[in-house]
């Protein structure tokens, strides 16, 4: 454990009693819970973090792509089930001390204006949101000074208006990247520095090394919510952390209007939380499954969930992996991940409708492609990934009420999904062959991400002004309830074209800052299970 971590075990309850009290409980230390968290600090609140996992470890394996890629040494998810094919799966989910942002690839780009608006498609209707971009664009400024975010103002003609600018300058490209953005802009287009979240700022430590996009940064270079908020909170005094916990059910009073407790497993004991108001961040699919197990007499569909929309309108961007060959000439980018392209991103002159994002991957190394391509022996592929320039392209994906999530008589979470837009991510990549070709790349390879591709998802709690249509209003509180909000990427109507990672962030400041979540009296501080146990969560 490092000595951050150790400095802030007075905050986390690691022996809890059987009943835990807090003002506002957040399930979920991820994007949306720990910047809720980190919103809440000094607000006066007692708030509880509730997290599955524990702290992610810091050691050498953590750099290692033979453990992170070839063991999954880090995969600490239960394995999920697609319906489509009927096979198990384990998803991209991770529990720790901030959640699946731990090994996120932490790009951080906002939703464009237009994001917020209806679009059309070629498979259909993106739909509004029930606020414009205007509404969120403070809480945006505010999590990329948070996730020490880096990229250049005026580079993206896509990129929507800001008050603020990036706090920190893009990352330089490099290597055979590098030689793309020069040809890319010869070629009329307009490649700008992705923006980034790491701490690369004048004194941070990071290196910009090559083992970031999906892995764990034993420095605590990369802008997760473990680092940029869960610890800063804690650090307030007024946010605890219950780690190893996992939430089964949530239960109501007799009304079914408040919820009253959280039922936990911890450690193989039952215990439970009690809050005047709880908050749901565990990501669209748990957020959803959570929901769905809370079922009870009041709630006979699952909680919150009178409109039948939870698990519904499940989203997780079109995705696929492009990789870009000179053969006569390596590719000498360590820190890859660095460009974005959105010329496409919005219909034009040369598109009857958006096509998409594209960005860099973190270097791809041999254990990495051994995942897309197990019958090729290992010394090829550590061979041909000298030469690859590694790149992402994502088209937005459709809400669909028979895409969703459901929970089946296993306990497994469920995922039933057919693609969205697929006509619009082919002339996508079509369109990105001839400008790598003509960048001096001949070769390209693909490979599409299929249902485990889960980083992006959304939908499964849609916010909107309906309780007929919606599971959230546009405060993010629950229509059917007067004490529970949801603060992750299932209350997104849309899932845009781009991660929506620093959306979850600037929902989270929003609902923070907005009082809904502190008003009245405070209840008790969290009462831990001995009086030495007591000490430390004080």
């Amino acid at each position: 454990m490092s000595n951050a971590i150790t400095a802030l075990q007075s905050q986390v309850i690691t022996d809890p009693a059987d009943i835990l009290e807090c003002d506002i409980a957040i399930v979920g230390s991820g994007m949306g819970g720990g910047t809720l968290a980190y919103a809440l600090k000094d607000s006066g609140a007692k708030v509880l973090i509730i997290e599955q996992g524990d702290f992610l470890p810091a050691e050498r394996e953590n750099w290692s792509a033979e453990a992170v890629h070839a063991e999954g040494r880090y995969k600490n998810s239960a394995a999920w089930h697609d319906r489509t094919t009927g096979n198990d799966f384990v998803p991209g989910n991770y529990h720790y001390v901030g959640g699946s942002t731990k090994l996120y690839g932490a790009t951080l780009p906002r939703f464009r204006e237009c994001d917020f608006r209806e679009i059309e498609h070629p498979d259909g209707t993106s739909p509004a949101w029930p606020f414009t971009y205007d509404e969120l664009e403070p809480h945006y400024g505010e999590a990329e000074r948070m996730f020490w975010v880096h990229s250049n103002k005026g580079e993206d003609p896509t990129d929507p208006w800001r008050s603020t600018d990036y706090p920190f300058p893009g990352v330089p490209h490099e290597g055979a990247m590098a030689r793309l953005v020069d040809s890319a802009r010869q070629q009329g287009l307009h490649p700008f520095a992705a923006p980034q979240s790491i701490n690369w700022k004048p004194g941070g430590p990071c290196v910009l090394c090559d083992t970031c996009d999906s892995f764990a940064c034993m420095v605590d270079a990369k802008g997760d919510a473990d680092v940029a908020a869960v610890r800063p909170a804690l650090r307030s005094g007024n946010v605890q952390l219950l780690t190893n916990a996992e939430v089964t059910r949530l239960d109501t009073d007799a009304s079914g209007r408040t919820v009253t407790h959280a039922r936990i497993t911890h450690n193989g004991r039952s215990i439970a939380v009690k809050a005047g108001r709880f908050v749901i961040a565990c990501g669209a699919a748990n957020t959803a499954s959570l929901l769905l197990r809370s079922a009870s007499s009041t709630h006979p569909n699952g909680l919150a969930n009178t409109s039948d929309q939870v698990g519904r309108n499940y989203m997780a961007h079109v995705t696929t992996f492009f990789l870009a060959i000179d053969p006569r000439r390596k590719n000498e980018a360590v820190y890859q991940k660095t460009i974005g392209i959105n010329d496409w991103y919005e219909a034009g002159p040369t598109t009857k409708y958006p096509l998409g994002n594209v960005q860099g991957l973190g270097k791809l190394r041999g254990p990495m492609a051994k995942r897309g391509k197990p019958w090729v022996p290992m010394p090829i592929l550590e061979e041909v990934t000298k030469y690859t320039l590694d790149l992402f392209i994502q088209t937005e994906d459709l809400p669909l009420p028979e895409n969703r999530v459901t929970v089946n008589s296993r306990g497994q979470v469920e995922i039933e999904r057919r693609e969205t837009n697929l006509s619009a991510h082919r002339e996508l990549i079509k369109r990105m062959k001839k400008v790598v070709r003509r960048a001096g790349f001949p070769v390209v390879l693909t490979q599409s991400l299929g249902v485990e591709a889960t980083s992006h998802q959304c939908g499964t709690a849609r916010m909107g002004h309906d309780p007929a249509t919606s599971v959230v209003d546009e405060n993010l509180k629950a229509h059917d309830l007067d004490n529970l909000w949801i603060a992750d990427s299932s209350t997104f109507p849309s899932s845009a074209a781009v991660n929506p990672a620093i959306t979850v962030a600037a929902l989270s400041l929003r609902l923070g800052r907005s009082g809904q979540l502190t008003p009245g009296e405070q209840c008790s501080p969290v009462t831990a299970r001995s009086a030495a146990t007591n000490s430390r969560a004080h």
